[in-house]
C-alpha cells in the first residue's frame, strides 16, 4: 500500500506559531536611549535600530567577548539580540507573520583585538531569524563585524533590514 502525504494540502506554520513552539520568551521591546528610532517602515521595508541583548528584567548582558565572556557566551547574547529584535517587530507590528523575509543583517561584536570568530558570533542571531522565518525567508545577507567597544559595554549589537507582506 502506497500513501501520497504530499497530496494532503497541510498549511506551512506562520512565523507567530514557530516563535511559539521554540519555547523562547520575548523580552520587552526597548525604549531609545537617544534622538533615533527603533523601526522605521518605509513602502515594503522595515529598518531596525541597532539593539543589544535586553533580557526580560530589562537588564543588558554585558561584557567584552574574549575577555568577559566566551564565543558560546557572546553567541547566545547575539540570539537575545534577535529576541530583543523579535520584540520589537512584534510590539509595533503586531505580528512576525507581517514580515516577509530578513533582507540584511549588520551584526557588531565587543570583543578583543585578536578575536576572530564574529561570524559565529552573529550566527545566534541569524539561526533563531532562520528558525522563525525558514532557510528561504529567514537568511538574508549579512555582515559581522568585530569593535573595540559597545554602548554599555554590550557584547552584541544589531540591526537588521527586513521586507513586509504587501
Amino acid at each position: 500500500m502506497t500513501y501520497f502525504w504530499h497530496s494532503f494540502n497541510i498549511p506551512a506554520m506562520t512565523p507567530d506559531e514557530r516563535f511559539a513552539q521554540t519555547g523562547l520568551v520575548l523580552p520587552p521591546a526597548p525604549t531609545p536611549l537617544g534622538v533615533y528610532k527603533p523601526y522605521l517602515i518605509d513602502g515594503l521595508h522595515c529598518y531596525v535600530s541597532g539593539h543589544g541583548p535586553v533580557q526580560s528584567d530589562k537588564s543588558l548582558i554585558i561584557g567584552r567577548i574574549g575577555k568577559d565572556m566566551s564565543m558560546e557566551e557572546g553567541k547566545l547574547a547575539a540570539r537575545q539580540v534577535g529576541l530583543t529584535i523579535l520584540s520589537t517587530l512584534k510590539t509595533n507590528l503586531g505580528s512576525l507573520n507581517k514580515i516577509k523575509r530578513v533582507i540584511k543583517v549588520l551584526g557588531m561584536v565587543n570583543c578583543t583585538p585578536e578575536f576572530e570568530k564574529h561570524p559565529y558570533i552573529i550566527n545566534g542571531c541569524s539561526e533563531l531569524f532562520a528558525e522563525i522565518w525558514g532557510t528561504d525567508n529567514g537568511i538574508g545577507v549579512r555582515s559581522a563585524v568585530g569593535f573595540g567597544s559597545l554602548p554599555d559595554n554590550i557584547p552584541v549589537e544589531i540591526e537588521a533590514l527586513f521586507e513586509l507582506h504587501p
